[in-house]
């Protein structure tokens, strides 16, 4: 069987990554194996160890790139955006904090993609923190990090419920205390 290029298993890599990352994001850590990620790619299941040290490094790779997602603009148009319906529809394309909090919470303190949770906590507060007007930075932060645990709680709860009406007024609800 010939072997790829050095770039085709870059871009090849580059796939697997984007495809786990919405895979994770969509069905959980635990939802979806390497066979399906693989199959979603196009690749086939042997080229996986290759490429990936195991299931968790993909996963911490795949959490990062997620991370990595354009979430800039205006304080308001990032709050609209996080707390909508199309963001609580789509979560293989959304936040993968709302996504996979459950399922990083039940990982060992000290693992990779725990570190990497954290990472991202503290670079979307920091976000947040600096898109928060008027105020002393300390206050400005603790506003963030109320907002963040709003952003992220009404969107968890909001996916989870089985009445749309319900979902709504969740969100709805927590735009007004971001806003308050």
């Amino acid at each position: 069987m010939p072997r790829v290029s050095q770039e085709q298993a870059r871009l090849n890599r580059r796939r697997v990554v984007e495809v786990a990352a919405t895979l994770f994001r969509e069905r959980g850590l635990h939802g979806v194996g390497v066979a399906d990620i693989m199959a979603a790619a196009g690749l086939t299941h042997g080229g996986f160890y290759g490429q990936f040290a195991s299931k968790d490094a993909l996963a911490a790779e795949a959490f990062d790139s997620a991370l990595a997602e354009d979430r800039r603009g205006a304080l308001d148009a990032l709050i609209a955006n996080y707390l909508s319906v199309g963001h609580v529809r789509t979560p293989g394309q959304g936040c993968p904090l709302a996504a996979l909090a459950n399922d990083v919470a039940r990982e060992a303190r000290g693992s990779p993609l725990r570190a990497r949770f954290t990472q991202g906590v503290r670079g979307l507060t920091d976000l947040l923190t600096e898109l928060t007007p008027k105020g002393a930075r300390e206050r400005r932060r603790q506003r963030a990090l109320a907002n963040l645990a709003t952003l992220v709680g009404a969107v968890i709860l909001a996916r989870g419920v089985d009445d749309d009406a319900l979902s709504e007024e969740l969100l709805d609800a927590a735009r007004a205390a971001a806003y308050a």
